[in-house]
Order: structure tokens, then sequence, then C-alpha cells
């Protein structure tokens, strides 16, 4: 199939922007905690503003990892193997949970986004579906 290398390449070069936009946003939401110094329910501001740092390098390290598996499956344009498809799944999985979040708490321009993302981590999935995944040891995989 002469599409799916495109497609493995956007998807990951999305999520890759998606890694370093969830990063700035928990900057920005650990930054402005920090200044207003409030707390909620007798939590410590700077524990909330430690969390919230910690949350972002968590999911964009998450968001990473995933662009770069897709980036290695595109570059090789070959089918994931079980824990990579696991974890593409995973992807798609928590993109279609944020998508239902947000457009209840964001909109529906948001809304829009994170469905194209789940759209393109979908279709690299479907479109390296029809080959086995290669072997660890190197023998050919059974039809």
């Amino acid at each position: 199939m002469a599409t799916r290398r495109p497609i493995a390449l956007t998807a990951a070069t999305v999520l890759l922007l998606e890694a370093v936009g969830v990063l700035v946003l928990h900057a920005v939401l650990a930054k402005v905690q920090g200044d207003q110094r409030m707390s909620l329910a007798d939590l410590d501001p700077d524990a909330m503003v430690a969390g919230t740092w910690a949350m972002g390098a968590v999911f964009g390290a998450y968001l990473a990892l995933c662009g770069a598996v897709l980036l290695r499956l595109g570059v090789r344009d070959r089918a994931p193997a079980r824990w990579t498809r696991i974890l593409l799944v995973s992807c798609a999985i928590t993109h279609g949970v944020l998508g239902a979040v947000a457009v209840a708490v964001v909109g529906w321009a948001a809304f829009a986004v994170l469905m194209l993302v789940l759209g393109l981590l979908v279709l690299a999935l479907v479109a390296y579906g029809d080959e086995p995944a290669p072997r660890q040891d190197g023998a050919a995989a059974a039809p």
C-alpha cells in the first residue's frame, strides 16, 4: 500500500507537535498556578504547581513516544509489533476520551482536532494491519 508511509509520517508529525503543545500548555498552567498562590481544598499551591509540571512532562513524553514509534513505522514501512500496536491503540483511546471531555470543557474546535488525530492513528493502524509483524528471532511469520 503506497499511502501508509505518508499516513504514518503525518501522524508522527502531528503527535510530536501535540507533545510540544501539551508541555507548553502545562507550563503556562503551572505559571498561572504559581502566580495566584491559591489553595484548592487545602492543597499546597507548590504541590499543585509540581503536579502540573509532572503531568505535562509525563503526558508530553507519552505523546512523543507514540510519535517516535509512528515515525519509526513510517521510515521503515513495516507493520507494528504487538507492543507497538498496543501503545498506538492506547494513544487512540486516550484521544477519544480527551475528545469527549474537550467538547464539554473547551468546545467543538478542540474536539475536531482531537478527532483528527484519532482518525490519523486509526488510519495508520489499519493501513499496517494487512501484513504480519516481523518476528524478533528473524524467522518468517506464519501466514
